[in-house]
């Protein structure tokens, strides 16, 4: 009975630490990263990523169904036309009508899944009249940001060492400057690199562009909730390709506002401290 007893309160122990650890993760928001095992998509998050899915499920769908109807005829010439059961084999070798019919369908499925394809790549090409822009610059092996709408905030983003790491943060992944983004608001992305190709891929925003250099590219992306959102550059750029993640924070309108300011004031402070620096060193040239 005593053992009954500790077992059940250790049983309570771990269920009230699920809760809280549950209620800490809805206050922190999603966080949007791949995961051991995984077979599908992440988890989307954006109107974009949404469409991409119900797309992909629909052409699953199809997939199933031609696999399991090729399966069934198969079986059915092996089983019905064998050599036991057909001796001497027919000697006919053409059928308009069956030939008709099996090239008209495969088209009609083609032309099927065509339309939506394309609206969906339309859909996801730009924004109609997005509210702010981010230009990411690809580095061998790392990222650069620009916000285009607030002059002056920009920085790099490189890869965390496995010793800077904060709690819960995926190896690989996380940044040591998080580039933060509003919710519900349309964002125009612009990408570029410097050196090679790169490609800027968010999953589960459904974002994935290629940045060329010496070329602009553009997309677009509407965060539906608050988190974390963890990506990879997706084209191979070298030795430190595996090197060179993306990490997106998404906030409230008014938390991305108070980090613009915060940012702004952080910049101009420094750019006075370097340029109280230099006339200093100018001073002592003298």
């Amino acid at each position: 009975m005593p053992k009954l007893k500790s077992g059940l309160a250790a049983l309570a122990a771990l269920a009230t630490m699920g809760l809280f650890a549950a209620a800490a993760r809805a206050e922190d928001g999603v966080v949007s990263a791949p995961h051991a095992w995984q077979a599908d998509f992440q988890r989307p998050h954006s109107p974009v990523m949404e469409r991409i899915q119900d797309f992909h499920d629909v052409v699953t769908i199809v997939a199933i169904v031609i696999a399991a109807l090729v399966m069934v005829l198969l079986g059915i010439v092996v089983l019905r036309f064998s050599k036991r059961r057909n001796p001497t084999p027919q000697r006919w070798t053409h059928n308009t009508l069956l030939e008709i019919v099996w090239t008209a369908i495969p088209v009609v499925i083609l032309l099927a899944i065509t339309i939506p394809s394309i609206r969906l790549l339309y859909y996801e090409d730009r924004a109609a009249n997005p509210e702010m822009t981010l230009k990411a610059i690809g580095h061998q092996w790392y990222w650069s940001y620009e916000y285009a709408d607030h002059e002056g905030v920009g920085f790099d983003a490189i890869v965390k060492e496995e010793s800077e790491l904060a709690e819960g943060e995926p190896r690989l992944l996380a940044t040591d400057n998080a580039v933060v983004l509003p919710v519900e608001t349309d964002i125009r992305i612009l990408t570029t690199a410097d050196d090679v190709i790169h490609a800027f891929a968010l999953p589960g925003l459904g974002v994935k562009i290629d940045a060329v250099p010496g070329r602009i590219n553009e997309t677009w992306v509407r965060i539906n909730d608050v988190g974390t959102y963890y990506g990879q550059c997706s084209e191979l750029c070298g030795t430190n390709h595996g090197f060179m993640p993306i990490m997106v924070k998404a906030v409230s309108k008014e938390e991305f506002t108070a980090w613009v300011a915060e940012k702004k004031a952080a910049m101009d402070q420094s750019a006075g401290a370097t340029k109280v620096a230099g006339l200093s060193g100018a001073d002592a040239a003298r």
